[in-house]
């Protein structure tokens, strides 16, 4: 005998069954398996045009600086007055400002910095200039 003989008298395998098996199982998971649009589920719902939210409203905030020389500067700029004396240009300026601050409705908010080595008395001709321009929120902080 040969062994081509043997090769012969096998025969073919039958590929059939095999393909009927894969096709059963290709329909059994077809038909079990469930899609789920995960990307539906989250419940998001995005803005339409809408109208932006209205900015809040700021304080009107205002810095004066007391320098070691007696010096007084408003918001960073010099208000005319003397080392020494009254303190007039800061009153009628600090008076400008509320008035304009309250004609739009806000606070004026004043933080008077202070050099270390700057005389005392001068913080105290500040907070007098504060008052006769009617200011309620002074505040003090370092430089």
């Amino acid at each position: 005998m040969k062994a081509s003989d043997v090769f012969e008298s096998a025969g073919k395998p039958d590929l059939t069954p095999m393909i009927d098996v894969v096709f059963l199982m290709l329909v059994f998971f077809m038909v079990t398996t469930e899609l789920i649009k995960q990307e539906a589920d989250l419940g998001i719902q995005l803005p339409s045009q809408a109208a932006p939210a209205a900015t809040p409203e700021l304080p009107s905030k205002h810095t004066v600086d007391i320098l070691p020389d007696g010096t007084v500067l408003l918001n960073g700029g010099d208000t005319g007055d003397a080392p020494v004396g009254e303190l007039t240009g800061l009153t009628h300026m600090l008076g400008g400002l509320k008035a304009s601050a309250d004609r739009l409705q806000k606070k004026t908010i004043v933080t008077i910095q202070a050099d270390a080595y700057s005389p005392h008395y001068r913080s105290i001709d500040v907070l007098n200039s504060c008052a006769k321009a009617r200011l309620k929120f002074v505040s003090f902080s370092q430089m």
